[in-house]
């Protein structure tokens, strides 16, 4: 994992959050260097919705959706106003590992009001209207290679319990770097996203 996912170089960890950068949900041009905890509001998006997906199957998912079945809501008018995302609603962990997720993009305005009311599908997958949630939320950058995400995500969730709080659900991905066959793996850009709880929440 990148360095720039961790922030135990960085002093004490934030302990109220902040206000997103006025981009939300996108965090601005420079990697978040240490964990940082915001209020956000919500945000719509346009997504695929997948259940029960082996993690073993993912990338297949991914191809399908990014390939296929969005291309033809950019046919429709669909206007994205930020980086790709995905978005896991659930996560059974083990040796035969499932998660459900979104897949697609943040919106600037419902997906109705772009594409209308006609179903987008393809490859027996649809697009449909979904949000980022509103609330507080934790956010950090990893600068690196997509294999490296679960190590990544790892020490994201043991740096939340940092800040007194805990990881839930949903979290997301943003992935801000447009990966391309002859760039160094290296230096993607993916921002990580994680609603998380205080003890008084679970009161």
């Amino acid at each position: 994992m990148s360095s720039s996912s961790s922030s135990s170089s960085h002093g004490q960890a934030p302990t109220a959050p902040a206000d997103p950068p006025s981009g939300y949900p996108a965090l601005g041009a420079d990697p978040i260097d240490g964990i940082r905890l915001l209020r956000v509001p919500a945000v719509p998006t346009a997504v695929v919705r997948v259940t029960g997906v082996p993690m073993s199957e993912l990338t297949g998912v991914f191809d399908s959706v990014f390939g296929t079945v969005l291309p033809r809501a950019f046919e429709a008018g669909l206007a994205p106003a930020g980086p790709p995302i995905a978005l896991y609603t659930d996560a059974v962990e083990g040796p035969d590992s499932v998660v459900d997720l979104e897949i697609g993009f943040p919106l600037r305005a419902p997906l109705a009001e772009q594409v209308g009311a006609e179903p987008i599908e393809a490859d027996g997958r649809r697009v449909v209207a979904s949000e980022l949630p509103a609330g507080e939320i934790a956010v950090i950058s990893h600068v690196g290679s997509y294999d490296d995400l679960g190590p990544a995500w790892g020490d994201f969730m043991g740096e939340i319990a940092g800040t007194g709080r805990a990881p839930g659900l949903p979290f997301w991905e943003s992935y801000v770097t447009e990966p391309s066959p002859d760039m160094d793996p290296a230096t993607l850009r993916t921002d990580l996203f994680c609603a998380v709880r205080t003890p008084d929440d679970e009161a």
